[in-house]
This record gives C-alpha cells, sequence and structure tokens, in this order.
C-alpha cells in the first residue's frame, strides 16, 4: 500500500486517568476517548472515531495505550503528533502516531496486553504517589506473591476473576504469557502480560495476591480460587489507580502494517 492512499493512523497515548470515567466514550463524562476525539476534531476539521486496543476503566492509567483511526486528512505524522498534543489536555499525551494498512484492527491484531499494578508498601501517604499507586500498610511477602503468580502462567479458566454478569456469557478462558510482582524499596509492581484479559481480571488479581503477601490467604487457596471458576471470588478488586496499560504488542513493528 502506498503512504499516499493510507487512511488508517494508529497513536501511542499516555495518560493519567484519575479524571477521567475510562477509555470509552459516556455521555455528558470525561473520557479517554472523548479528548482523542475532540483533538482530532480541532486538528482536522473532521469528526473523527477512535477505537482502542484495551479499554481501561475509570481512574486506570496508560502508558503505552494504542489506539486506531481512518482519515482523509494530509496532515504529516509529525504534524498529527505536535498537533494532538497541543490539543490534548496535560494529563493526555501522544507518544507517537504510524500509518497502517486500512485493514489493520487495532484489538483483533494484537497478540498481547501487559499491564502492571504498582502498590506504596508503607504505613504513611505520599503526596506524590496519591492518585498513581495503591498504599498498603504493614508487611508485604512479595516471594509469596511470586509464588502466587506461578499460578496464574499459561491458559486457565479465570472465571474466578471476572466482574459483571456479562462475562458469565462468554468465555473466561484466557492465556497468560508471564506474571511476576518484584519490590522497589516502598514500591511493589505487579506484571501480567496475556492475548486479553476478562472485566476486572487485573484488580482482582492484585486484590487476591495482596491477601497472600499480608498472610491472609495461602497459595494453596489462592489456586483453588483459580480452580472454582466462580465469578466474583478472587475479590474484592484492588483500587484502580494503582493500574496502569504499559504496552500493547503486534506481530509486527507498525513501520511494517504499511
Amino acid at each position: 500500500i502506498s503512504l499516499a492512499i493510507a487512511t488508517r493512523m494508529v497513536l501511542v497515548v499516555e495518560y493519567d486517568g484519575t479524571g477521567y470515567h475510562g477509555l470509552q466514550l459516556q455521555s455528558g463524562l470525561p473520557t479517554i476517548q472523548g479528548e482523542l476525539e475532540e483533538a482530532l476534531l480541532r486538528l482536522t476539521g473532521v469528526r473523527t472515531r477512535v477505537s482502542a486496543a484495551s479499554r481501561t476503566d475509570s481512574g486506570v492509567h496508560a502508558r503505552g495505550q494504542v489506539v486506531s483511526f481512518r482519515t482523509g486528512s494530509h496532515l504529516s505524522l509529525r504534524a498529527f503528533v505536535n498537533g494532538l498534543n497541543h490539543y490534548l489536555p496535560d494529563d493526555i499525551a501522544v507518544k507517537e502516531g504510524h500509518w497502517v494498512r486500512n485493514s489493520f484492527d487495532i484489538r483483533r491484531d494484537a497478540v498481547s496486553r501487559e499491564y502492571s499494578y504498582h502498590i506504596l508498601n508503607s504505613g504513611v501517604r505520599s503526596p506524590l504517589a496519591e492518585g498513581l499507586a495503591c498504599r498498603v500498610a504493614g508487611d508485604l511477602d512479595v516471594d509469596a506473591m511470586n509464588q502466587g503468580c506461578q499460578a496464574l502462567i499459561g491458559r486457565h479458566d479465570f472465571a474466578s476473576f471476572a466482574s459483571g454478569i456479562s462475562e458469565q456469557a462468554r468465555s473466561t478462558v484466557r492465556h497468560v504469557h508471564h506474571a511476576e510482582v518484584r519490590r522497589d524499596g516502598e514500591q511493589v509492581v505487579f506484571n501480567i502480560a496475556a492475548g486479553s484479559f476478562v472485566a476486572h481480571q487485573v484488580r482482582n488479581t492484585v486484590g487476591a495476591l495482596i491477601r497472600i503477601g499480608r498472610g491472609k490467604i495461602s497459595g494453596k487457596q489462592f489456586y483453588d480460587i483459580i480452580e472454582a471458576r466462580k465469578p466474583g471470588l478472587a475479590g474484592p478488586a484492588a483500587p484502580a489507580c494503582g493500574l496502569y496499560l504499559t504496552k500493547v504488542s503486534y506481530p509486527r513493528p507498525f513501520e511494517e502494517e504499511i
């Protein structure tokens, strides 16, 4: 395909989700999609619908969200990135842009999505971490949490980690490629990668892992939660403030998708 006739663009976007009711458009409420579409309208003069690789919930952040849209604009990539960043609010930024083939599917073509969850393991609050991490006081046994992570890896039915009745009508089987917890001083970070996730899977997983770290449940009980396949069993979900969509991966670099 020639760049001259390419009409689909992808953007890698970073945002602080604190002030937004999630990514997806909601009437009368501030959303990430709404801000992106408004910035595109102001830049190009045309109302454009934006699709995202992963729908983040209210209060969830992103370092590597990927969005896609079609445009008839003849602006260059640099002009798109700089222009959108001019019109976007300070808590949303376009990090890079690429032209891709018109048949590129932002959701179906993705091979994995990676999330991180940040815990401030401290007895006192941190003004700098407020809204960007979940504070947990008391000791957290990171080694025990990591042992629990091993039970997540591979193909499993994650019904116990799903929230919402809608999930019960669909398959809750997912393949987790990677899961680990690491500590850096007071920061405890959980990283997980999978092809896709059921609703609230990551936050429900973190909620259960925190219970392991605090000695409230054992690794065996965590394994039993997975095996039970009972919706909502893994909760309570960890707060949205600590969750980040860090990366969405595709079979080829975007530069090769043209």
